[in-house]
């Protein structure tokens, strides 16, 4: 009897630790309760203000930037797929030229990222301190196929480009700062953009400008930031810049606006409205411009700021009121309602305890591929002009689609795709690519007023 008993109980342990490994592994697909932590990337200041980005759609059409452009808060055009079915340009994902090695730039760039310390002084005192050591030790949980890779690498670039066209997803949203200024972790790499232009074109691939915050960004900096985008030869009249057309015909840039929170509304309506002082609406530099949402009261803040859509960015569901899939569709109806153009961002996972090692209670585990794929449903099912993909390539906070191979050294494990291959969410991505236009097909039924598309 006491036997038996035994037995149960060793039973009934296993049966516990069984059931709390699933429910460990079903909480990455759900957001979490009372939320509170603060955005990736902020991690030196509380949440605060709003954010606004980015809107697109693709055509060839190359507007002179001599000639005044009409605008309106019209809503855009459903279809957006390239005339060989093979690339949509209603599929958007984020992309970072900030990697170097010493064969191309003389010394490691961002792999040797530094180890973010907590803004708590008590909580940072817990966790270790320094940078990473490349080749072997990383700024990222996973490891790139390509390894430690320079983004000024031409044939890194053309591979890039393939992988990209493999995985349906049309426009590539360039991560951008002014000429000369960079992110505290890397150095200024403005010279690359028609490199990386031409590499798009190449591969029929558009190319959208996400326009990151920098020291002294304003509302009258981002003025001169749209201008000397649309003026300028390399950017303005390439063939691979990405214009939106609007259900009304207009053909427009398409900018994304990160952290546009930490610009109040006022001022960004004096950039963004027909009124404002210097307003960009009516001019040759006028465009579609996306602001990041955040937290719930950021979508007012957006529609009085002037600007034509809101993003989500964030690839951590739960992370944030916007990055909440249980919160798209309540946005979603907001945006109808205001003539406003909503861009849900998917992710494949989440994971930034390679530079964030306090982070732990945001990373999102891939659960191999469904955790990607349940952002994917969620997406759909509101029905938007645009999915955001975040993101090709950001290793540092593991939302890289890039592929990445196993690797373990003397110090480190690295994760992976396993048991699929390094192009696992190059493939789903495609998969969803494909779904989302035939989905769109059955919308536009339902919609006999949207405008043509003007692909050439």
């Amino acid at each position: 009897m006491a036997r038996l008993r035994k037995k149960a109980c060793v039973a009934l342990f296993l049966f516990t630790l069984f059931i709390f490994g699933t429910m460990m592994g079903l909480r990455t697909l759900k957001p979490s309760d009372g939320f509170s932590d603060l955005a990736p990337g902020l991690e030196l200041m509380p949440v605060a203000g709003d954010r606004a980005d980015r809107r697109s759609i693709s055509n060839e059409v190359v507007a002179s930037p001599a000639q005044p452009r009409a605008v309106g808060n019209a809503k855009t055009a459903l279809w957006n797929s390239s005339p060989d079915k093979g690339i949509f340009y209603d599929v958007h994902i984020f992309y970072y030229v900030w990697y170097g090695n010493p064969k191309v730039d003389g010394k490691y760039l961002h792999w040797d990222h530094v180890l973010v310390p907590h803004w708590d002084p008590k909580v940072a005192a817990s966790y270790p301190k320094g940078r990473h050591t490349p080749p072997e030790d990383i700024g990222s949980s996973f490891y790139p196929e390509l390894g430690p890779y320079s983004s000024r690498d031409p044939v890194l670039l053309e591979s890039h480009m393939e992988q990209l066209k493999a995985s349906g997803a049309g426009v590539l949203v360039l991560s951008w700062y002014p000429p000369g200024l960079a992110d505290d972790n890397g150095e200024a790499a403005e010279d690359l953009v028609p490199a990386v232009m031409d590499a798009a074109h190449r591969h029929r691939i558009k190319v959208a400008f996400h326009i990151q915050p920098y020291k002294g960004r304003t509302d009258r900096t981002v003025h001169d930031n749209i201008k000397y985008i649309i003026d300028n030869k390399r950017y303005g009249n390439h063939g691979a810049l990405y214009r939106f057309k609007t259900s009304t015909g207009k053909i427009l840039p398409l900018f994304y606006i990160y952290d546009s929170y930490l610009t109040q509304p006022g001022s960004w309506a004096d950039l963004l409205t027909v009124s404002g002082s210097h307003s960009l609406r009516n001019t040759p530099y006028d465009g579609v411009f996306i602001a990041l949402i955040v937290e719930e009261r950021h979508k007012h803040d957006i529609l009085s700021s002037g600007f034509d859509g809101m993003y989500t960015y964030f690839a951590s569901n739960g992370f944030s009121f916007g990055s909440s899939h249980q919160n798209w569709k309540a946005i979603k109806t907001f945006c109808d309602a205001n003539n406003l153009m909503f861009i849900p961002s998917v992710g494949p996972g989440y994971i930034d305890t390679s530079i964030r090692p306090w982070n732990n209670h945001n990373t999102r585990n891939r659960v191999n591929g469904k955790y990607y794929e349940t952002s994917l449903q969620a997406a759909l099912m509101v029905r938007p002009e645009i999915v955001t993909i975040t993101s090709f390539n950001e290793w540092h906070e593991g939302t890289q689609i890039e592929k990445a191979v196993p690797k373990k050294t003397a110090t480190r494990i690295y994760l992976d795709y396993q048991p699929h291959k390094p192009d696992l969410y190059l493939e789903l991505t495609r998969k969803w690519a494909e779904q989302f236009n035939r989905e769109k097909e059955q919308w536009l039924i339902l919609i006999p007023t949207a405008a043509e598309p003007s692909i050439s």
